[in-house]
């Protein structure tokens, strides 16, 4: 019996392997297809504990594995946080322990330290951060509400410049704490919300001194999540987690 639980953090959804076959490519795919499968932006599957740290491998909806997700580790802490593991716990998907604490709402989690490098791309959106947080990301500054960013996103994503493909953020700074970002998720298009996008544009902003270092919101389709993020650009992240319900896959 194929078993999975969904939850979603703003509307970026995530299945939690609750029992089941060893997850491939080809069902990552079928899974997460929205209108023959039961759907998401992506596959966490349980590897047990390791090192002290629940360990999770986090799949894309196009079969690809990510390093890392915010909005999927906070989604894959509350499962076991609610099944007996506990308020506070590490996780590990793959590249070192990160450290969850349940919340009354979700949850938040440790997003380490991002590295954050400046570079000017030879377009009209040139002005762009490049974030390293485990996994890659771009944030866009240069940008309008006229910019077709979802057709751009698609773009960066696959541009030879970044081998191993990159998600893009197209974001702007919209007061003293506060960022508004559009997201173009690498193996997954356009989402409602992304918590390592939203950290990345945070931990840029902080580093290119549009912010100062603290408590930083983050405004996306799906609503909103809060980061913390320190001189060293060090983060935490925090955010709701809404249970959808386990569905009983056909054979």
């Amino acid at each position: 019996m194929i078993r999975l639980w969904k939850a979603h953090g703003l509307g970026n959804d995530y299945l939690v392997l609750e029992s089941g076959p060893t997850v491939t490519p080809s069902l990552a795919r079928a899974w997460c297809d929205r209108h023959r499968g039961a759907g998401a932006d992506g596959i966490l599957e349980p590897l047990g504990v390791r090192g002290g740290a629940y360990g999770v491998r986090i799949w894309n909806p196009d079969g690809s594995v990510a390093e890392t997700s915010g909005n999927g580790l906070r989604i894959f802490g509350v499962w076991l946080a609610d099944r007996g593991a506990g308020a506070a716990f590490d996780l590990d998907p793959g590249g070192g322990s990160r450290r969850f604490e349940r919340t009354a709402d979700g949850g938040r989690v440790a997003m380490g330290r991002a590295v954050v490098r400046p570079r000017r791309l030879d377009d009209p959106l040139g002005d762009v951060s490049e974030v390293d947080l485990g996994n890659p990301h771009l944030v866009v500054w240069a940008w309008d509400d006229a910019t077709d960013w979802r057709t751009l996103g698609a773009r960066y994503e696959r541009d030879p410049r970044f081998p191993n493909r990159t998600n893009v953020q197209f974001a702007r700074v919209t007061g003293d704490s506060s960022v508004h970002l559009h997201i173009w998720e690498r193996g997954a298009g356009a989402t409602a919300a992304s918590g390592s996008s939203a950290t990345a544009v945070a931990a840029a902003a902080v580093a290119t001194s549009r912010l100062a270092p603290g408590q930083i919101t983050a405004e996306m389709a799906g609503g909103r999540l809060i980061i913390d993020v320190d001189r060293e650009l060090n983060s935490v992240l925090e955010g709701p987690v809404q249970a959808v319900g386990t569905f009983t896959l056909a054979p």
